[in-house]
C-alpha cells in the first residue's frame, strides 16, 4: 500500500453484554467484516498492523485478553468508502473459567447471529498447526448460517515452506469452499515481517464490498496516445 496513503483505524465502539449489541453508537449502514480466532493466533497484532499502530488494539502474553466485541472504523484517506472492522473475542483458551468462555461463546453468536451481521468473518488460524478442531467448528458455523467467510494464515515468519505447503493442502481439505473462489488457499500473514499486509488489505476491501479505486488514466495512456500524427 505503499502509493497510497495508509488506511486509518480507529476504535468507535465497545460491546460487552449482549443487549449493547443493539445500543452501540456506530453507523450501522457501513459494512462490517468480522475478524475471528482462537485466543492466541494473533489476533491483536494482525490489527496493530493493519493499522501501523503499536497500541491499536491491546497485545497481552496471556491470551483471552480480548473480552468484548471491538468495533474499529476504517477509513481510506481521499475516499468516501469506509467500513467497520469487528474484533471478536478469542475463543479456545482453557485457562479462563468456563463462565467467562460461555458468555464471550454467547456474545459472539449473539452478533454474528444477529440481524446486523458482519458481511465477512476473517478467521484468523495459526500458521503452523494443522486445522484445529475449534477452527473448523467455526468455518462450519459459518457455512451453516449463510455467512461469508475467509481463512489467513497467521505467524507466516514462523512456518517453513513445507508448512505452508501442508497448510494449504489440509484447508483445501477440510474447507473447499474458501470465500472469493481463491484457488491459491489461504492467505499467509505475518506481523513481525508485515508478509500479507498488502494483500489482507485487498481481500478486506472485497469483502466489504469497497474495492480500491481505479487510478484515473494518464495522458499516455489509452489508444490515441499510441497513434502517430
Amino acid at each position: 500500500m505503499s502509493s497510497r496513503a495508509e488506511p486509518q483505524l480507529e476504535l468507535a465502539g465497545t460491546v460487552y453484554t449482549i443487549p449493547q449489541l443493539t445500543q452501540v453508537d456506530i453507523d450501522w449502514g457501513l459494512p462490517q467484516v468480522a475478524l475471528a480466532g482462537r485466543s492466541n493466533v494473533g489476533k491483536s497484532s494482525c490489527l496493530n498492523c493493519l493499522g501501523n499502530r503499536k497500541n491499536l488494539a491491546r497485545t497481552s502474553a496471556t491470551p483471552g485478553k480480548t473480552q468484548s466485541v471491538n468495533f474499529f472504523r476504517v477509513r481510506f484517506p481521499g475516499e468516501e468508502a469506509a467500513f467497520y472492522l469487528v474484533d471478536l473475542p478469542g475463543y479456545g483458551y482453557a485457562r479462563r473459567s468456563k463462565t467467562e468462555r460461555d458468555k464471550w461463546a454467547a456474545l459472539m453468536e449473539a452478533y454474528l447471529g444477529g440481524a446486523r451481521r458482519p458481511r465477512t468473518v476473517v478467521i484468523l488460524v495459526d500458521g503452523r498447526h494443522p486445522p484445529q478442531r475449534l477452527d473448523v467448528d467455526l468455518v462450519d458455523y459459518c457455512r451453516a448460517a449463510g455467512l461469508p467467510w475467509m481463512l489467513v494464515c497467521t505467524k507466516a515468519d514462523k512456518c517453513s515452506q513445507k508448512d505452508k505447503t501442508a497448510r494449504i493442502h489440509e484447508w483445501r481439505e477440510a474447507a473447499p469452499d474458501m470465500l472469493l473462489e481463491d484457488r491459491n488457499g489461504p492467505l499467509f500473514f505475518s506481523s513481525v515481517t508485515r508478509q500479507g499486509r498488502d494483500a489482507l488489505w485487498r481481500k478486506l476491501r472485497e469483502a466489504a464490498g469497497v474495492p480500491a479505486p481505479v487510478p484515473p488514466a494518464g495522458p499516455d495512456s489509452g489508444p490515441a496516445a499510441h497513434q502517430s500524427s
